[in-house]
């Protein structure tokens, strides 16, 4: 038995190309070892890999969360072409929109790439959980949760606070990959 909550993570590839079998999914195999390697709790994944459609995304989405997924990401699905859908299916099932998460990952991005301001990627609460479009490439992935350490901070330092705050599991990382953050009076004493 683990000293660490256990955690059910949703994990979602939206691709028409790789869904139907045209190349291989790096998505679900980017998110699953970051992942890994950065929570010390207990994982278990839910991975869904799917094609550009709002219904099934909507649908994904609502089925994770149901199924008692505390945090849901998604990648791909979140440029301006216009089969990228992955922001208004999100959308679509939201009960609060939790804007700082787009925002922050465009200004990581932006340290890469001047191509990150066409990226749309919003994070949502439904119910208990907290729904987060990621890019799509591996490397973005990564860039966009981990930061640039000291310069630009990454998303994912705010993802266990956020998830204390809405009732889930107390998420715990390891240091090395992402150091979360959270104020003195929320940090859980061992």
């Amino acid at each position: 038995m683990s000293e660490f909550d256990p955690v059910k993570i949703g994990i979602v590839s939206v691709s028409d190309r790789a869904s139907s079998g045209v190349y291989e999914d790096k998505g679900l195999p980017a998110l699953k070892d970051w992942l890994a390697r950065a929570l010390k709790n207990p994982i278990t994944f839910e991975p869904r890999l799917i094609p550009d459609e709002a219904p099934a995304i909507s649908a994904t989405l609502v089925e994770l969360v149901d199924a008692g997924c505390s945090l849901v990401l998604t990648t791909g699905g979140t440029g301006p072409a216009p089969r990228d859908v992955t922001p208004e299916a999100t959308l679509a099932i939201a009960d609060r929109e939790m804007p700082g998460f787009g925002e922050q990952m465009r200004q990581v991005s932006l340290k890469f790439v001047p191509t990150a301001i066409l990226s749309r990627q919003v994070a949502v609460i439904r119910g208990r959980s907290l729904i987060i479009n990621l890019p799509g490439q591996p490397k973005a992935i990564q860039e966009t949760l981990e930061g640039l350490k000291d310069a630009v901070p990454g998303i994912f330092a705010a993802v266990p606070y956020c998830i204390d705050l809405i009732g889930g599991p107390y998420l715990e990382t390891n240091d090395e990959v992402c150091k979360a953050f959270r104020p003195k009076s929320a940090i859980r004493q061992r």
